[in-house]
C-alpha cells in the first residue's frame, strides 16, 4: 500500500515537472503586418518597406506577443476601405491605402507602457509608394531597427524591438534592436537539459528503484 501511494505521488510530481516547459512557452513582442483579403486578414508575405499596395487596398498592423505568424493576433475592428477612406477623396496621380493600426492589449504591452486606442487612417500617397511610406504619412513617428524590423508606430512602444518574452510576459535578456523573431535552439540556451527534465528523470529512477525493492521484498516474504 505504501509503495502504491509513493508511486502515485511521484508520478504526479513527474507530470507537473514535464509540463512546466509548456507553461513557460516563449514568445516575441512585435508589430505584425497584415493584408486584407476580402473579409479576412492574411499574414503579409512582404515587409512594409517592400510591399507596394494598390489603390483601394486595406492593410493592418497589430502589436502583440506571439510565438510566430501562425498564432499572431490579427488587427481588430472595422477594416472596410469605403468606411476608412470615406473622408479622403481620390486624386489623380495618387493612391489611397486604408490602414488599421491596432496597438494591442495591456497584457501585451511592455512594462510601464499603456497601449493607445486602436485607430484607422487613410493614407493618400504616390502610386509607387510602399506600405512603410503610407504608414509614415499618417502614423509618425516610426522606429526601425538596424535590420529594418518595424519597432514602433506613432512612438509605441517607446523602446524594445521584437524582444523575447517568457510565458508570464516578462522580458528576457534579448538586446534592443534584435533581429526578426526566431526560435532559440538548445545550443544557444546553454545546451544543457532543463531542470524539469532532470527532475523528471530522477523521479523515474526513484520509481524504478522502488519497484525493484518491492519485488525483492515479495520474494523474501
Amino acid at each position: 500500500m505504501r509503495f502504491r501511494r509513493a508511486a502515485a505521488l511521484l508520478l504526479a510530481v513527474l507530470f507537473l515537472l514535464l509540463n512546466t516547459g509548456q507553461a513557460q512557452a516563449t514568445g516575441y513582442r512585435y508589430w505584425s503586418f497584415w493584408d486584407r483579403d476580402g473579409d479576412r486578414w492574411t499574414y503579409a508575405t512582404q515587409g512594409p518597406a517592400t510591399a507596394r499596395p494598390s489603390d483601394g487596398d486595406v492593410q493592418g498592423f497589430r502589436f502583440s506577443v506571439s510565438e510566430d505568424s501562425q498564432d499572431s493576433a490579427q488587427p481588430r475592428g472595422t477594416a472596410d476601405f469605403d468606411v476608412i477612406c470615406a473622408r479622403t477623396p481620390a486624386r489623380n496621380g495618387e493612391k489611397r491605402v486604408a490602414l488599421v493600426i491596432d496597438f494591442g492589449t495591456a497584457a501585451d504591452a511592455p512594462a510601464g507602457e499603456t497601449p493607445p486606442e486602436r485607430r484607422t487612417a487613410c493614407a493618400r500617397v504616390d502610386p509607387d509608394a510602399t506600405t512603410a511610406e503610407a504608414l509614415a504619412a499618417v502614423a509618425k513617428p516610426l522606429r526601425y531597427d538596424t535590420n529594418a524590423l518595424l519597432c514602433a508606430i506613432s512612438g509605441y512602444p517607446r523602446k524594445g524591438c521584437g524582444e523575447q518574452v517568457s510565458g508570464d510576459n516578462r522580458e528576457s535578456a534579448a538586446p534592443e534592436g534584435s533581429a526578426a523573431p526566431e526560435e532559440t535552439s538548445a545550443e544557444e540556451d546553454g545546451g544543457g537539459p532543463s531542470v524539469g527534465l532532470v527532475a523528471g528523470a530522477a523521479a523515474v529512477a526513484v520509481l524504478a528503484a522502488a519497484a525493484v525493492w518491492q519485488s525483492r521484498r515479495r520474494r523474501h516474504d
